[in-house]
């Protein structure tokens, strides 16, 4: 054995890595505070060629933030953190800093990295500058996809703990908690199974918006779940990562009163054309007799936890005759009671959380995960949340639209002031887009926030990001992010806290301007500016194209480039058929429908960007045909017409999660853009106004169609980004 491997093993055995100063005649050695093997086979996956060049070890937390430490020689490389996971986030920024390389969500640049490790010039050290790093929506396991398998969680977990996360919100698996918990006070297995929405749709049943949809799931994918649920926890806990469970806070099946005479239950109304469940009053006596049954049949399976996520009158929910102090009281108690000294995670968003909950409990139990810190201004934490502790969190991203973009730079300026002013509740950071794994350079820039050194730089950090993003240092790489620093993701705190959405995957109309009810309306940066981004990246040299990473965004950069000219378009459109040119209307019309046509290649070329691939896992999880039509059903829905006709039409849920994905553009969007123009067209030949157009009826004829998606990407990113920027007549010298 040579010296320096001597001297590595002495520095391990006297327990004081995080001093890198001991030597091999210390003590005898101490036990290491955790096992690092779950550290070890995360780098098997992620690393399997490089990750025996690792040595992983513990380092002790004490009272103190956790911590990662980074130094070695070429071929050995030592990362020390406070848990399993915190060794991960110090191996990610070894390959950031060191290699020049990265694992993003999606897409890396793993391809660069050199068969022997690079050693960093001097040791790297970073802390945590805030305890609690929190991860995924409510909305999360509906919008990224429900019928996720194990392998797929195991990735997720890892990209989680890569990028310095330490809690993540975990629902899988509740429906079999209420199901047993509702089968003791009086409802049998159909009935319940009736009640629980398929997978896709369950976060709306959690959160009380709606139930029933697409139900019932048969018991084997209850067990299904369950067993999936279990993986992940264990391997949370492995990690040293915290699984936050959903609570209970009075969520009852239909006709729990008529079931229990006497229970004060409150009709909690509708939520986009849905009937919401019905609320239990948490005064009521049943109240904590349900709740102690609830967490009693979630320890049992899940075991203990120590963060719980609820909402109160979420969204429009309705108090009755209920004081909302005493429902909050009644919710920790029951919640305490279950597991001493657990917090209550709530959502921050629209007027939730309400301060008479905040007030009525010990707020030292509470963490608020503020979904609004970067969309307006004026914001007072403190103020508005009477001192209860809180993370700083975002939603760029509703419905998991396929659009680019986020408010970084008010991140980069809001999250430090906020953290140091003085008497500050800010704890921790809460990365909340509805559907995680859409846009790799806001999920790296936000969760970076919580380590140090805390960005403050956006252009310095999109400089560092371009290099490790493709793996190596590129000029026109640099220039490409640089542009998409000051457009994309240099959005202001305005109101929104995401890009626009594309007008290809709106219901048609000549005045469109949005595809989603609640998208904005028009665009938030300079789109002349933002096509100088696809321009650079097609200069990008040819040994970095074929990573992952450089893949993913040429496609995704094209193809938002073709978005934004979408916008430029439509008003020539309308201005074809309002001056009765049918001439003209039809040649527009027409270079519309080819770029639609273009745009679905393009997007054909990268996986992420296929149809097939999100409908796939439907299938998989699916039983047997009838199991296979209802799943996909169950996925296509949701990110078309997400329910039924009135919760489509009346609540205005159509197209909320809109997704440019090959397949989806070619199979419905192009043909009811199509349809609507030729509608124009014979309104134009006979002067009548165009014919009425039953859009719902086409989705959901769309909805419960089967045919098979391509799961295997085709064609070249970089030749099909090309043609877009000769399409669009950009780029020219």
């Amino acid at each position: 054995m040579n010296t320096r491997r001597l001297s590595l093993l002495a520095v391990l055995a006297c327990g004081c890595l995080y001093a890198w100063g001991c030597s091999a005649s210390a003590a005898a050695p101490t036990t290491p505070a955790f096992d690092t093997a779950p550290a070890r086979a995360a780098l098997q996956r992620l690393l399997p060629k490089q990750q025996a060049q690792f040595t992983l070890a513990s380092l002790d937390r004490g009272q103190g933030a956790d911590r990662f430490e980074i130094r070695g020689t070429p071929g050995h490389i030592v990362v020390a953190g406070t848990s399993p996971a915190v060794i991960l986030t110090g191996v990610e920024a070894y390959l950031e800093q060191v290699a020049h390389v990265g694992i993003g969500w999606p897409g890396d640049s793993l391809s660069r990295l050199p068969s022997t490790l690079p050693a960093p010039a001097a040791p790297i050290a970073s802390r945590a500058v805030v305890p609690d790093r929190y991860a995924l929506n409510d909305t999360d396991d509906g919008y990224s996809n429900a019928y996720l398998d194990w392998p797929a969680w195991e990735r997720k977990i890892d990209l989680l703990a890569l990028h310095g996360i330490g809690e993540v919100f975990m629902p899988v698996g509740t429906e079999e908690v209420y199901r047993r918990t509702f089968r003791d006070f009086g409802y049998d297995d159909a009935q319940m199974r009736a009640w629980i929405p398929a997978a896709a749709h369950q976060p709306w049943w959690l959160l009380q918006n709606m139930s029933e949809f697409d139900a019932p799931l048969s018991p084997p994918q209850y067990a299904r779940r369950v067993a999936l649920a279990r993986k992940i926890v264990a391997r949370l806990r492995e990690l040293g990562m915290t699984p936050v469970f959903p609570g209970w806070f009075g969520t009852v099946p239909p006709g729990f009163a008529a079931k229990h005479p006497g229970a004060n239950v409150v009709a909690q109304g509708e939520w986009g054309g849905f009937a919401r469940p019905d609320w239990l009053d948490p005064r009521d006596p049943l109240f904590a007799k349900v709740a102690a049954d609830f967490y009693r049949q979630q320890r049992e399976l899940f075991g203990d936890g120590t963060m719980y996520k609820m909402d109160l009158l979420h969204e429009g929910g309705r108090a009755g005759d209920v004081p909302v102090a005493d429902a909050a009281r009644g919710v920790m108690k029951a919640l305490q009671t279950a597991h001493p000294g657990a917090r209550w995670v709530l959502l921050g968003w629209q007027h939730n959380p309400l301060p008479d909950v905040l007030d009525a409990v010990d707020k030292q139990r509470l963490l608020i995960v503020d979904g609004l810190s970067d969309r307006h201004d004026g914001l007072d934490r403190e103020k508005d949340w009477h001192d209860t502790p809180y993370a700083f969190g975002s939603i760029p991203n509703f419905g998991g639209h396929t659009t680019l973009g986020a408010n970084a730079g008010v991140w980069l300026e809001r999250f430090a002031a906020w953290r140091d002013k003085p008497g500050s509740k800010l704890r921790g950071i809460a990365w909340m887009p509805e559907a995680s794994g859409i846009d790799p350079a806001a999920f790296a820039l936000f969760t970076a926030l919580a380590w140090e050194p805390v960005p403050h730089d956006e252009a310095a950090w999109f400089k560092a990001y371009a290099e490790h993003r493709y793996g190596g240092a590129d000029a026109h790489g640099e220039a490409a992010w640089r542009v998409l620093g000051e457009t994309a993701y240099a959005m202001p705190s305005n109101g929104d806290s995401e890009p626009q959405d594309g007008l290809f995957s709106a219901r048609p109309a000549l005045d469109v301007s949005t595809a989603a009810s609640w998208s904005p309306k028009q665009m938030r940066y300079d789109a002349g500016h933002f096509d100088r981004a696809i321009c650079e990246l097609l200069q990008v040299a040819p040994a970095l194209r074929d990573t992952s990473a450089y893949r993913h965004d040429v496609v995704d950069v094209a193809r938002q480039t073709m978005a934004n000219h979408a916008r430029l378009l439509l008003p020539r459109i309308k201005a074809a058929y309002e001056a009765k040119d049918a001439a003209r209307l039809h040649a527009l019309s027409t270079e519309w429908l080819d770029n639609m046509a273009l745009l679905d290649r393009l997007l054909a070329s990268d996986p992420g960007f296929l149809l097939g691939n999100w409908l796939a896992p439907a299938r998989a999880a699916a039983a047997g045909e009838a199991e296979a039509a209802q799943f996909e059903y169950d996925q296509r829905t949701l990110i078309t017409i997400w329910g039924d006709r009135g919760d489509a039409d009346r609540g205005g849920l159509h197209d909320y999660a809109n997704r440019e994905l090959s397949g989806l553009v070619s199979g419905l969007y192009a043909p009811r853009w199509r349809r609507f123009f030729e509608s124009l067209q014979q309104s134009l030949a006979t002067g009548k106004p165009p014919a009425a157009i039953d859009w719902y009826a086409m989705e959901h004829a769309w909805a419960v169609s089967r045919e098979a998606e391509p799961t295997t990407p085709r064609g070249e990113p970089w030749q099909l980004a090309s043609e877009v920027a000769q399409r669009l007549g950009i780029c020219t010298p």
